[in-house]
């Protein structure tokens, strides 16, 4: 049974930048698509960045291209997205994903959510 345990959410001003990470268990990580989705209260869950399993391809949502950038370390099991120029409207519980048959599809498997809040 494949785990993830984000972190590194938190609270920042408009314009700063977070970097969230993805540990992966109990699974072949390095045979995963992995990706990044979010969801605010009251709206549906969004896709925002995914990796295949080489991290030879990426993929952004339209709302964050240009401003994050999805990575990942094989030999540590864990996924990265880094948050740059954050605004307002990027505050979500960010959720990760591992086993999507192809990027912007979302695998069986999620983590816990880690909450970014970016204050104005």
């Amino acid at each position: 049974q494949v785990q993830l345990v984000e972190s590194g959410g938190g609270l920042v001003q408009a314009g700063g930048s977070l970097r969230l990470s993805c540990a992966a268990s109990g699974g072949t990580f390095n045979y995963f698509n992995m990706g990044w989705y979010r969801q605010a209260p009251g709206k549906e869950r969004e896709f925002v960045a995914g990796i295949t399993w080489s991290g030879g391809i990426t993929a952004y949502g339209d709302s964050v291209k240009g401003r994050f950038t999805i990575s990942r370390e094989n030999a540590k099991n864990t996924v990265y997205l880094q948050m740059n120029s954050l605004k307002p409207e990027d505050t979500a519980s960010y959720y990760c994903n591992a086993g999507g048959v192809r990027l912007g599809v979302p695998g069986n498997y999620w983590g816990q959510g880690t909450q970014v809040t970016v204050s104005s």
